[in-house]
């Protein structure tokens, strides 16, 4: 089925079926990247995939963090989200040390939640320290196992999420805890208490099918065709999306 893509910037908040407006919470998703080209027309952008993840009780407003809208002031909105994005942490592009500075001065106020590529911005931001790792690609279904379960959580069960990065975050600054990981990416799930921040290297808000497309988009180029096939094949197993959700919605907006 093709997704179709949401508007950009504010959009209002409904109850399913009911046409009436809840009390949202005014959330600011910096976004950082968006699907390959090719695949722009199939699936919406990274920050629609989020507001789908989140659902109604948050209004979302956009910033376009690559063309260099930052946001202006740190209470131009209660929360923040980093989505992911192509681009690592250590490449030359402008808006990368913009957002990490938006980052360190924002830290602490509002909650903060970053995925994948904001996992390893928020690492290198508070203290850490991220690199291509000599492991290759991390791509398909991962488990993580839970060392602990915070708060914002359920149970330390173990979650399986979709994931996509070569790189990975390597070291943790002081005040960081480790909440979860794998034996291939250790530092998976981390939470920095002082900040009102969180993060985590795996995709909640990736569906199967767009994790797959992702996959096909890379084979044979970026992907060799027999990690290809393991990592399709393991998208077809139970995953924990809608429960990390709920942790994220948790987080974002205690009760």
């Amino acid at each position: 089925m093709i997704a179709r893509r949401a508007p950009r910037g504010d959009f209002a908040a409904f109850v399913p079926g009911a046409g009436k407006p809840l009390s949202a919470m005014n959330l600011g998703i910096l976004e950082t990247g968006g699907p390959p080209p090719e695949l722009g027309d199939r699936f919406q952008g990274y920050a629609n995939m989020v507001r789908r993840m989140l659902g109604p009780a948050f209004r979302a407003r956009t910033y376009d963090v690559r063309a260099g809208e930052l946001p202006k002031a740190a209470d131009e909105c209660e929360g923040w989200l980093i989505t992911g994005s192509a681009a690592g942490v250590y490449d030359p592009d402008p808006w990368i040390p913009d957002l990490k500075a938006f980052l360190q001065a924002t830290s602490g106020q509002g909650p903060m939640v970053g995925i994948c590529f904001g996992h390893q911005l928020m690492a290198e931001a508070f203290g850490g320290q991220v690199i291509k790792s000599p492991k290759g690609w991390g791509i398909g279904l991962h488990r993580y196992d839970i060392a602990r379960a915070a708060s914002w959580m359920d149970t330390v069960a173990p979650i399986s999420l979709p994931v996509s990065h070569q790189d990975q975050v390597v070291a943790v600054g002081d005040g960081c805890d480790v909440l979860g990981g794998s034996p291939f990416t250790p530092f998976g799930l981390l939470a920095y208490p002082g900040r009102n921040a969180i993060s985590l290297q795996p995709h909640p808000e990736f569906e199967p099918e767009y994790a797959r497309a992702l996959i096909e988009s890379r084979r044979g180029t970026r992907i060799a065709e027999a990690e290809a096939d393991a990592a399709i094949a393991s998208l077809d197993q139970p995953n924990d999306r809608d429960r990390v959700a709920i942790w994220l919605r948790r987080f974002l907006r205690p009760a």
